[in-house]
């Protein structure tokens, strides 16, 4: 066996690269008609039911406004009721026909079920479950007093997806719908003081991937990867090293110091809803950090010699 494997090994290799040069050229071409097809023929929303989880601010509040201005209803979720009252006001004015209110924690099961079963109740349908809520992260794995207190990061940011999802899927077969899953360029990128954040976004990313081949082709999903965008999380609202959700102006101050260009939700939001319709399977935004895509995988050790740089010379927020 163990000849047979360094055969193998010796064989592969080359065969995978020459395969790949060989099917890039069709690839292109394949790719290039079909995003021409699918930009000309996008999904029309109009009519269609829209549920959006996290959607009281940030991306997720731009995401309401921009299925509004398709013609979908909406219901929004989150728990900040007077916030999404808000949100639903101002959806309907840009052009929702109906938006249903849901205050609701996307970390407790039982209460995914239930805004799941109001908004088919509600409406008789769900064309499109976006799974937008999550909370951030900043700070140095070995600075944390207590690990346990970080279970609240991946309740959120991973069950918070998956739970929704869980309850959605059979009512998602029966109308072809799609789900829309935020999670981040920090998936599959080195952050420095990151890591529980991003290993929570990396598991959003592997795990859609997986039930991408399940569900086909009765529902298409759309991973979203967002890079640095105006919300909550990027003013400071973190879980902080003591475990508690809170506004940290030193978080706030250290990502304003990076020089990074942030993006605005709006913008965000109109890209992910644009690719969406289109039937894009991974959408990044802004575009520009595909580049760091390609950084990681052709030039790993650099990648992890600047984020090595740039955490040892970041300022740490208090």
């Amino acid at each position: 066996m163990g000849l047979i494997q360094n055969l193998l090994n010796l064989v592969i290799p080359p065969i995978t690269i020459v395969f790949i040069f060989l099917i890039l050229p069709f690839l292109f071409v394949f790719k290039f008609i079909n995003f021409i097809f699918r930009n000309l023929f996008p999904e029309k929303m109009r009519g269609k039911v829209v549920l959006i989880t996290g959607a009281s601010s940030g991306i997720g509040e731009h995401l309401a406004y921009e299925y509004a201005k398709k013609g979908a209803y909406l219901v929004l979720v989150a728990r900040r009721e007077e916030s999404l009252r808000k949100v639903a006001e101002k959806a309907g004015r840009l052009g929702s026909p109906d938006v249903l209110v849901v205050a609701a924690d996307v970390s407790l099961v039982d209460q995914c079920k239930r805004f799941i079963d109001e908004a088919v109740n509600h409406f008789g349908r769900l064309d499109h479950l976006v799974c937008n809520a999550g909370i951030g992260s900043y700070c140095a794995f070995e600075d944390i007093p207590d690990v346990t207190k970080f279970l609240p990061l991946m309740d959120v940011n991973f069950w918070g997806s998956i739970y929704p999802t869980y309850f959605a899927i059979p009512h998602l077969k029966k109308c072809s719908g799609k789900i829309i899953v935020n999670a981040s360029v920090a998936g599959w990128m080195i952050v420095p003081r990151g890591s529980v954040y991003g290993a929570s976004k990396a598991a959003l990313i592997h795990f859609y991937d997986n039930l991408r081949t399940e569900v086909a082709p009765e529902i298409s999903i759309v991973v979203i990867c967002p890079g640095i965008v105006e919300s909550e999380i990027t003013q400071g609202k973190q879980l902080t090293k003591k475990g508690e959700v809170e506004v940290d102006e030193g978080v706030k101050n250290v990502l304003r110091g990076t020089g990074i260009p942030f993006e605005s939700a709006g913008d965000c939001a109109k890209a992910i809803v644009t690719g969406a319709c289109r039937g894009d399977k991974y959408i990044t935004e802004p575009w520009l950090y595909n580049m760091l895509y390609l950084l990681r995988i052709f030039c790993p050790e650099l990648v992890e010699w600047t984020s090595g740089l740039l955490h040892r010379t970041m300022p740490t927020p208090t």
